[in-house]
């Protein structure tokens, strides 16, 4: 079996967007965290996933929760980015942003945003993936924010 260390090497080389996950915790109260693991899964129907770490602190939340929020961020939300992957309770706390069709967080200034249902989740190792069909989007013009070999990046063209 390949090494852990080397296995996550291999992986850093491949170039991902930047995202903040957000949700309704049990409590009511807005949950996010930022997460590179999403991509799109079918047109017809719209799906997409995300796969959470069961560490994470927002991976309770997600269980019990019937929708989620991924908001792409663009390449100057950085600090947002940094914000949402820490452990701090008021990670909200002067952060702009809107009640999406969900009524869940949708962030300011974003490139885009999907508003998704749960439609499943399946365990895959240390992680889960959760599935979610499409009912609202919206997107803007800008450069994406990325994520490469560990650290954040922007696109040069």
């Amino acid at each position: 079996m390949i090494d852990h260390d080397a296995f996550r090497a291999v992986l850093g080389r491949f170039t991902t967007g930047v995202t903040v996950v957000t949700a309704i915790g049990p409590d009511g109260q807005d949950q996010g965290m930022t997460v590179s693991a999403f991509c799109s899964l079918s047109l017809t129907p719209p799906l997409v996933l995300i796969c959470i770490d069961h560490t994470a602190s927002m991976y309770g939340s997600l269980k019990l929760a019937s929708h989620f929020v991924v908001n792409i961020l663009c390449e100057d939300q950085e600090a947002l980015a940094r914000r949402f992957s820490g452990t701090d309770p008021n990670r909200f706390d002067g952060v702009g942003y809107t009640r999406g069709q969900t009524g869940l967080a949708v962030l300011d200034d974003v490139l885009g945003f999907v508003e998704c249902r749960v439609t499943a989740t399946q365990e895959g190792g240390d992680h889960d993936v959760f599935f979610g069909e499409v009912e609202f989007a919206g997107a803007s013009d800008g450069k994406p924010l990325l994520y490469y070999r560990g650290g954040y990046a922007q696109l040069e063209r």
